[in-house]
């Protein structure tokens, strides 16, 4: 298992809870969380890609429960992992913007896992703070840079370091070991073997030479990802873990592509979700529930056999898992406040099954992100402004990405890459109204000021900045 040699690059105070009396050390599962980075959920074959090599993910979901419409609460990092590691929104932890740190006080995955005898154990990326909140063991060795590079988004996952972990340690004890890749979080790849000119594009991007030879890039880091995700689970079956073990893929949120990543459509908030538990979770299955990615610490507590806390935000899903429900959540909620000085176009949603409700608090911002303002934009992004000149459907999703308006609405089902604003539609006021109201309640429970627009946290001090 050699690393690639490949470019790559926190105010609610939980009260104390009562934990119920745990089951004996060897009726607990282990639990593995593995977390891909920067990865949009259409684009593996369990979930309909035709295009991207996941030999592995494939595999994984047809042994598992693969979930249709699990949701992050952030389509940015640090925001998006705090809220799995506190089972909190990220507004009510406090890091809703990139680079930001959970509030003083906040319990976390960690303590809730070793307060149940549990070796907490986490592995590759963390890109969470402050380090004292999250008392996990930081697994030596799992986190390398190729020879010659220098800038931490090369950083890779070394998974020789969880195979030694999952050797030496004493299996009498649960084990609950979070595997974080950095991949495919840029810097992407060059291209191994996928065909430029045969790659299907989802529409919400422009089509050009540039676009297609990023996205093969791209491609490659995800079956990078792909590979190791393998090699996790080869380990596992290696030192005798397999079937003891309650694995759990997922994604922290969407790829770095236009209307992606930084965004609240579904490409940047959806993520793959696939469980296996053998004996407990039937292989095979699909679900339908609507999960959000906050629901994964609780579902995990209830798992090893304790009570979730009733002071947070995520809500189990065991029964789920184990075949006792169908459904989960009426509607899932996400946030995004920006990313230092470049990303700030606050915005907040709703989505159930059928509706996406997007509000633009700052729509008067123009919309930018690393892809459109950073020195690596002349990947593809110039190649978009180019043929903006010419081509009026270009020209129509450059004006898209970069003007938004305040409200946006999607039938999602209808329109799964939301292409088609109903926020104006007549037919659809009800609708809208109704989630307008749903948002809006969902802010005042979180804490959020209504009366102010949140600039993106100043990384250093913690401070929040309001506009205006």
């Amino acid at each position: 298992m050699s690393t690639k040699s490949l470019p790559k690059l926190t105010v609610l105070f939980c009260s104390s809870m009562i934990l119920a009396e745990s089951p004996a050390t060897g009726d607990r599962p282990h639990i593995v969380l593995f977390i891909a980075d920067d990865y949009s959920w259409h684009d593996c074959g369990a979930y309909g890609s035709t295009d991207v090599r996941t030999p592995h993910l494939d595999r994984l979901a047809r042994e598992s429960m693969r979930f249709e419409y699990a949701f992050a609460a952030s389509p940015t990092c640090a925001p998006s992992r705090s809220a799995i590691y506190t089972g909190l929104y990220p507004f009510r932890n406090g890091a809703h913007a990139n680079h930001s740190l959970i509030h003083d006080g906040v319990r976390t995955w960690p303590q809730h896992l070793q307060a149940l005898g549990y070796r907490v154990v986490i592995a590759g990326k963390t890109h969470i703070g402050p380090r004292d909140s999250f008392p996990f063991e930081y697994l030596a060795g799992s986190n390398v840079m190729p020879p010659g590079k220098r800038h931490v988004l090369w950083t890779d996952l070394h998974t020789e370091a969880v195979d030694r972990l999952l050797a030496e340690h004493d299996r009498s004890r649960p084990l609950c070991l979070l595997v974080c890749s950095h991949s495919p979080h840029v810097y992407w790849p060059e291209n191994d073997g996928y065909d430029p000119a045969r790659v299907i594009l989802p529409p919400y991007l422009v089509d050009t030479t540039e676009t297609r030879a990023s996205r093969c890039r791209y491609y490659t880091d995800v079956s990078w990802m792909d590979a190791q995700v393998g090699e996790v689970r080869a380990s596992l079956i290696r030192h005798g873990y397999a079937e003891r073990t309650l694995f759990v893929y997922t994604a922290d949120q969407g790829a770095q592509w236009p209307f992606a990543k930084w965004n609240l459509y579904d490409a940047g908030i959806r993520v793959p979700l696939v469980v296996h538990w053998p004996g407990r979770v039937r292989p095979g299955s699909t679900s339908r529930a609507l999960i959000s990615l906050i629901d994964l610490l609780p579902t995990m507590i209830e798992a090893a056999g304790s009570r979730p806390p009733e002071d947070i935000d995520g809500r189990s899903f065991l029964d789920v898992l184990t075949g006792k429900s169908e459904r989960h959540r009426d509607a899932v909620f996400a946030a995004h406040t920006g990313d230092k000085d470049m990303n700030r176009s606050p915005m907040r949603c709703v989505r159930d099954e059928r509706y996406k409700y997007i509000l633009n608090l700052a729509p008067e911002i123009e919309y930018a992100t690393h892809i459109s303002q950073s020195e690596d934009r002349d990947n593809y992004w110039t190649s978009w402004l180019r043929l903006a000149e010419t081509d009026p459907a270009a020209a129509r999703l450059v004006e898209r990405y970069e003007r938004r308006p305040a409200e946006e609405l999607y039938d999602v089902m209808a329109d799964p890459f939301e292409l088609k604003n109903l926020a104006d539609d007549p037919r659809h006021a009800d609708v809208l109204k109704r989630m307008r109201e749903q948002l809006k309640a969902w802010r005042i429970q979180q804490g959020e000021d209504l009366d102010k627009v949140p600039l993106p946290e100043d990384a250093r001090t913690g401070q929040l900045r309001y506009a205006g």
